[in-house]
């Protein structure tokens, strides 16, 4: 793999972020980068820092020669990008959520080629914190997981009205329950899909959005139970997972990137920024282009969106 001949469907701030982590790994594997994109506005002086080599503004002005595609517009817009370019590569990176849940239906009656490559994002998978969970419960007895991501909106984007946001919309796919789809895809991720699942949501603080702002779940496994709790309104943010096996209480911390075992009273700290994880995400999707397996197809991701509806299939 000596060049790649990429073109981003949208350059909002994720895309911006890709493609930066993208000629890290190019210049580490001394690989020649070219990145196109597909975008409405035009900002020439962002372009350029960011290397790309052309810009369109019609999907019938693409090529067809893409190495990757990544699909990173808004939510709402996902699944017609995606049919839009098929015939543009073989292998499609789509930012999560795969869609909005007031199109979750259109998923079945896509009909998208097989023969291509769909890797939709996951990336907290790829943390330090998820990455040891998943080893060490290997062969324990689980018994229980209690898992909570709380936040305060108007924080998430400094010098941006949230009330503009899609999180805050509805319409472009917001609400908490598939904005912070993260949580559901690395619990199915650690424990695989549950057998049932109790779902509320609502909206309960002041913030100024018309979608909901806490969503609470309980989910029945075989032999153990899993609780989640989203919200938009936290103004101290936790992002954490509470694991009870036979043996210990294991509190994953993914903000703080540390583990600590509340029995054994000891705790494992990681060095990780952001963009670490992310960066092996993409080491990821080029495996996938080298043969390994698509650890979240359009499937699995369209399983995790029914899961944050409380639903499975």
């Amino acid at each position: 793999m000596n060049s790649l001949k990429l073109c981003f469907i949208g350059v909002g701030s994720i895309a911006k972020r890709h493609i930066n982590n993208l000629r890290v790994i190019a210049d580490n594997r001394k690989i020649d980068l070219t990145v196109e994109a597909l975008r409405r506005y035009r900002d020439v002086e962002e372009e350029q820092r960011l290397k790309i080599s052309k810009v369109y503004k019609d999907y019938a002005d693409l090529p067809d020669d893409y190495d990757m595609v990544f699909i990173t517009n808004p939510t709402e817009f996902h699944l017609d990008a995606l049919q839009k370019v098929w015939n543009k590569s073989r292998a499609f990176f789509i930012e999560k959520p795969l869609t909005s849940v007031k199109n979750i239906d259109r998923v079945k009656a896509l009909g998208y080629p097989e023969d291509r490559i769909y890797y939709v994002a996951c990336p907290l998978r790829y943390t330090k914190v998820i990455q040891y969970l998943k080893k060490y419960i290997e062969g324990r007895r689980v018994t229980g997981a209690w898992c909570i991501s709380s936040s305060y909106l108007p924080d998430w984007r400094p010098g941006i009205d949230y009330r503009n946001t899609y999180s805050a919309r509805r319409e472009l796919g917001g609400g908490v329950s598939i904005d912070l789809i993260h949580e559901w895809d690395y619990l199915k991720f650690l424990f695989g899909m549950p057998d049932q699942i109790i779902y509320w949501s609502g909206k309960k603080s002041d913030s100024e959005v018309d979608c909901e702002d806490v969503a609470l779940y309980i989910a029945e496994y075989a032999k153990m139970s899993v609780e989640l709790h989203l919200d938009y309104f936290g103004r101290s943010p936790i992002r954490e997972i509470m694991i009870l096996t036979d043996e210990d209480t294991i509190i994953g911390d993914l903000i703080n990137s540390k583990i600590t075992f509340l029995k054994e009273q000891k705790t494992i700290e990681f060095r990780e920024e952001r963009d670490s994880f992310q960066i092996a995400e993409l080491e990821h999707f080029l495996g996938i282009l080298n043969g390994e397996i698509s650890d979240n197809s359009i499937e699995d991701a369209y399983q995790t969106i029914q899961l944050t509806q409380g639903k499975i299939e």
